[in-house]
C-alpha cells in the first residue's frame, strides 16, 4: 500500500533514505547509533506531553519519551514508519507536537532548510525540537569526506550552523551535547580498547564527538494579522430638542 501511495515520490530521496538505512545497519553505523541513543534517551526522559514525532532514516526503533502519551514515527515508506510522508509535506497541523526529533534527518535530506522548517512548524510554543547530526569536525566527518557509500552522501551540517537556523525559526538553544568519540574503525578489538576514551571524553563533553544532539525550545509564535470584520451602519444620530424650563412656574 505504501508503494501505491508513494508512486509520485521523489525517487532520489527514497533511494537516499534506503542507502542511509543500510549504512546504519552496518557495524560502523550501529556503533554511532548506540552512542547517540543513550544521549537521546537521557534527554527525552525529562519531557512530557501528548505527542512526540520522530523523523529519521534509521531502521531501528527510535527511543521514546516515557512521559509523552503518544510517540509517532513518520518518513519514507520503509518498515517501522507509521505515517508515510515526504520530508517537506508532513501531514500534521501547526503546533501539533510537544516534541519533535530529527535523528540524522538533516544529514540525509534533499532540502535541509525545508525539512527543518517543516519540523519547526509542528512544534507547539514551549515545545522542544531535538536535532541529531554527524559532526563534520570529527573523525567521522573525515570519513564522510574520504569514504564511500551512504556516509559519503551525508551533508554533515555543523552544530553551530544548525543552531543559527533554529534561532531564525524562533527557537532558543538550551543544550548542545556530543557523543561517539571513538573513531569509525571496523575492528571490534580497537573499539573495545578505546571504550575508556569514549567515557572520559563524554564526561568532559569535548567538541570532537562524532555526533551532536541539539535541544532547542520554541519561544515565539508567528503573529498573523486579524481580518477586520465589516461593521454594519447603525443609522444616523439626530439631535434632540432641549426641554424648555418655565422659570416662573418653577420659582413659584
Amino acid at each position: 500500500m505504501s508503494d501505491q501511495v508513494f508512486a509520485q515520490a521523489d525517487a532520489e530521496w527514497v533511494e537516499l533514505i534506503g542507502q542511509a538505512r543500510d549504512w546504519f545497519d552496518s557495524p560502523i553505523g550501529q556503533l554511532m547509533l548506540n552512542e547517540e541513543q543513550a544521549l537521546l534517551e537521557e534527554e527525552l526522559a525529562r519531557f512530557f506531553g501528548g505527542f512526540l514525532v520522530h523523523y529519521g532514516p534509521c531502521a531501528e526503533a527510535p527511543p521514546s519519551a516515557p512521559q509523552v502519551q503518544r510517540n509517532v514515527r513518520l518518513g519514507a515508506p520503509f518498515p517501522g514508519v507509521e505515517i508515510v510522508c515526504e520530508e517537506q509535506a508532513w501531514p500534521l497541523s501547526e503546533h501539533a507536537a510537544d516534541v519533535v526529533v530529527l535523528q540524522h534527518g538533516l544529514d540525509f535530506s534533499l532540502s535541509p532548510h525545508g525539512l527543518l522548517r517543516e519540523a519547526a512548524m509542528a512544534v507547539r510554543p514551549g515545545g522542544h525540537l531535538l536535532v541529531v547530526g554527524v559532526n563534520p569536525w570529527s573523525t567521522w566527518g573525515m570519513r564522510h569526506l574520504l569514504g564511500k557509500g551512504a556516509l559519503r552522501k551525508a551533508r554533515c551540517i555543523s552544530a553551530s550552523r544548525v543552531g543559527d537556523w533554529l534561532n531564525l525559526l524562533g527557537f532558543a538553544l538550551e543544550k548542545r551535547r556530543f557523543g561517539c568519540y571513538r573513531p569509525p574503525l571496523s575492528s571490534k578489538a580497537w573499539q573495545q580498547r578505546l571504550m575508556g576514551w569514549e567515557q572520559c571524553a563524554g564526561r568532559w563533553q569535548l567538541g570532537g564527538g562524532g555526533v551532536y544532539v541539539l535541544v532547542a525550545r520554541k519561544m515565539v509564535v508567528g503573529l498573523r494579522p486579524l481580518r477586520q470584520t465589516r461593521r454594519e451602519p447603525m443609522g444616523k444620530l439626530l439631535p434632540m430638542p432641549l426641554a424648555k424650563v418655565n422659570r416662573r412656574r418653577s420659582d413659584g
